[in-house]
């Protein structure tokens, strides 16, 4: 496809109306922004702009991410936020990585981030990462039907994925980039070869743990992505080496020609961009290690990465081929949920959220499918013990790894889970604040919905009406139903009392 990833690549939008999608990648090195247009199933790139921002280097011991680094960050977001003043919500996706992983104020930034933006901006896991870069290398290379090994080196975290085509199989975040290894090993700016092996050791013993899981799991190409991986490559294009491939032996003259300049200020490779010459050293050592430890003898560059799988997978979800869909999917059958179960709480779920949506401002896109989600997987910790499932549901929710879901995704389909019955949790932070005030209605309708098929009755229930205000609700049953499900007027006497102790009136109204 060359080295315009994403230019006039079909896709099955056929839509002749343009739309335009965005992505922006809030990496610890540099912020990627893609802006491209979408015409009838054509995708052509419109805006790439990249700023080299240095996030990591705003963390200090105790992972802390220091204002001036801050404002540096929020003003590169205040010029990208002009370009993407005027697309919809649902037409942007703006991710962190690894630096807002570990920023102990990651909240914060986040918060006066999305402001700057005009769009909210979410953390997504290291695997997710992983998952997200594959889909956007695979986008860039011919579609082959070869087992590939794709490594993306970034500022803070390296990613290691081997897939098929557009699948992939096993996913590694590593805890070492090349801004944190260059800081770590080459603080005093000079370059010497003790500090390069310290470096280089440093990478190996991160690989160590992955290391005979990708050799066994095998490859056919080598596919490297980010920032250190394009320059090495072009840093071997202008010596005339390696004829467009990254080898062991161009690797080594590499690191001859870095060992000789002696200092980072010194840095000055042919091919090199001036920017980068502060980080190349420790994305180096990543590489060299990463061929040494996987012995990997050649590898192409490819310039798909993170941002590229973002716009794919905005755009799958456009098409309503939502790789979070397949997710829940998958969860449904691995934990044994009841899915008919799952599908009679979703269909009364949804049924109670139209009728508060506009009263209680439910009426985000959002909504409906968390919701959806939640009551599929209600049940998820029944897997483990029938005793406080919701609570052994909520954990697994919160901490496994799920393709296609942020860290905030996540977090709220847990709280879902997590409060859908028994005490509510109203003392945790995920219900406080307007978004906890939001999460706390939606949980409210799933325990009603929940309660309601409390006995799993494949036969429908009667017309439930629902009326709400702001700290109230009202639902109506007919009375010749309530006298035959006694047990469920009990259930709905105890749900008022879990209710209220949230602030919650729930009344229960025979018709």
């Amino acid at each position: 496809m060359g080295r315009d990833v994403v230019a006039e690549t079909l896709f099955q939008l056929q839509d002749e109306h343009p739309e335009q999608f965005a992505a922006l990648d809030l990496g610890s090195n540099s912020f990627h922004l893609l802006v491209v247009q979408v015409t009838a199933g054509r995708v052509q790139v419109l805006d790439k702009i990249k700023e080299m921002v240095r996030l990591a280097e705003g963390l200090d011991r105790a992972d802390y991410l220091t204002e001036p680094v801050a404002l540096r960050a929020l003003d590169c977001l205040e010029r990208f936020g002009q370009r993407l003043r005027d697309l919809p919500a649902g037409n942007v996706r703006v991710v962190g990585t690894n630096t807002l992983r570990r920023a102990s104020n990651s909240a914060d930034f986040l918060r006066r981030a999305s402001a700057a933006l005009g769009h909210t901006v979410e953390i997504v896991s290291g695997r997710e990462e992983a998952r997200l870069i594959y889909l956007g290398v695979c986008h860039a290379i011919e579609d082959e039907h070869d087992r590939r090994l794709v490594i993306d080196i970034g500022g803070g975290s390296t990613e290691l994925i081997i897939g098929r085509r557009f699948q992939p199989e096993l996913m590694e975040s590593l805890f070492m980039g090349c801004v944190g290894l260059t800081r770590a090993h080459f603080t005093d700016g000079r370059i010497r070869p003790s500090q390069f092996q310290d470096a280089l050791n440093h990478a190996r013993q991160e690989l160590e743990p992955v290391e005979r899981a990708y050799r066994e799991s095998g490859w056919e190409t080598v596919i490297g992505a980010s920032g250190t991986i394009l320059a090495v490559q072009d840093i071997l294009a202008a010596l005339g080496i390696g004829h467009g491939a990254i080898t062991r032996s161009g690797l080594d003259e590499i690191r001859r020609l870095v060992l000789q300049a002696r200092s980072l200020e010194s840095l000055a490779l042919p091919g090199l961009p001036p920017e980068r010459a502060s980080v190349f050293p420790g994305g180096l050592a990543i590489l060299s290690a990463i061929f040494d430890r996987l012995g990997i003898e050649r590898m192409q560059a490819s310039t798909g990465a993170l941002r590229e799988g973002l716009i794919f997978d905005l755009l799958g979800r456009a098409q309503h081929r939502d790789v979070r869909e397949n997710t829940v999917r998958d969860l449904v059958g691995r934990y044994h949920i009841d899915d008919k179960q799952a599908r009679r709480v979703r269909e009364t779920a949804l049924s109670l959220l139209a009728q508060a949506a506009t009263p209680w401002g439910l009426t985000d896109p959002a909504d409906k499918t968390t919701l959806g989600w939640a009551a599929d997987l209600h049940e998820i910790g029944m897997d483990i013990a029938h005793t406080q499932y919701h609570k052994h549901g909520g954990y697994l929710l919160q901490h496994m790894d799920m393709p296609g879901f942020s860290s905030r995704d996540q977090r709220r389909l847990a709280a879902l889970v997590r409060a859908h019955r028994r005490k509510f949790p109203v003392a945790e932070s995920m219900f406080n604040g307007a978004e906890g005030t939001r999460i706390q209605r939606l949980a409210t309708l799933l325990r009603l919905a929940a309660v309601l098929h409390r006995n799993r009755d494949s036969r429908p229930l009667p017309h439930v009406s629902m009326v709400v205000d702001e700290q109230s609700l009202c639902l109506s049953l007919p009375d010749s139903w309530l006298r035959r499900h006694p047990l469920t007027r009990l259930d709905l006497s105890q749900e008022a009392e879990f209710l209220s102790a949230a602030g919650i009136n729930l009344r229960i109204n025979h018709c």
